[in-house]
């Protein structure tokens, strides 16, 4: 009997480096894993391509998408609409392949509750002092885009209590498999097997009967 997958959502401060740790959970696991592309209303930066990093549409398109029920969440984070389309996680998920979303905290609550299976992680950088230092590194962002997403930060760091797990990357290699093994993990929770519990209920039925 093949479990359902399960679906991890992930968030973080912005700069605590979640696009680079999926990227290498799914260079390293390629097979195992699913990454869901989310939907932006934001401008590509350098290097980013349509349907890889995100799927680049207009603020426009994206409002007349949530009117129309596509989006598992969606949210609003620094001026700019980001969500998750529906159809693609479900799928994956019915048939058994595990996925993963990075996505902030608004669009993580959302998924809670339409989901209460997912499994939520908050990932860190080691430090603050670490944090701006990575966003300023990126020299892609203004200084007002940068005040802004330490702004976030701080509202953020109050919401962490809604997680279910909190893992710092301070070592790509070490934090990746920490993700891993988490992952793999949640296969055996007794939420995430409720398939092998109903068969197994109607299998000792047959002891009642012949008691």
């Amino acid at each position: 009997m093949k479990d359902r997958g399960v679906l991890t959502v992930f968030s973080g401060f912005s700069g605590a480096g979640k696009g680079t740790v999926m990227k290498e959970l799914l260079r390293r696991y390629p097979d195992q894993y699913a990454l869901s592309v989310s939907c932006t209303s934001r401008e590509p930066r350098p290097g980013e391509r349509e349907g890889i990093e995100y799927f680049f549409i207009s603020r426009e398109e994206f409002e007349k998408r949530i009117a129309a029920g596509y989006f598992l969440e969606h949210a609003e984070y620094v001026g700019n609409y980001y969500g998750t389309p529906a159809p693609y996680v479900i799928d994956k998920l019915e048939a058994g392949i595990d996925v993963i979303l990075e996505i902030e905290l608004q669009g993580a609550l959302q998924i809670r509750e339409k989901l209460p299976e997912a499994v939520l992680v908050f990932l860190l950088p080691p430090t603050a002092d670490e944090l701006e230092r990575r966003l300023r590194g990126r020299g892609t962002e203004t200084e007002e885009k940068i005040l802004a997403r330490l702004a976030r930060a701080v509202e953020e760091a109050e919401e962490m209590v809604h997680y279910d797990y909190l893992i710092v990357n301070d070592d790509l290699d070490e934090c990746v498999e920490e993700v891993h093994s988490l992952i793999h993990s949640c296969h055996h929770t007794a939420k995430n097997r409720r398939e092998l519990m109903e068969e197994m209920r109607k299998q000792v039925q047959r002891f009642r009967r012949e008691a």
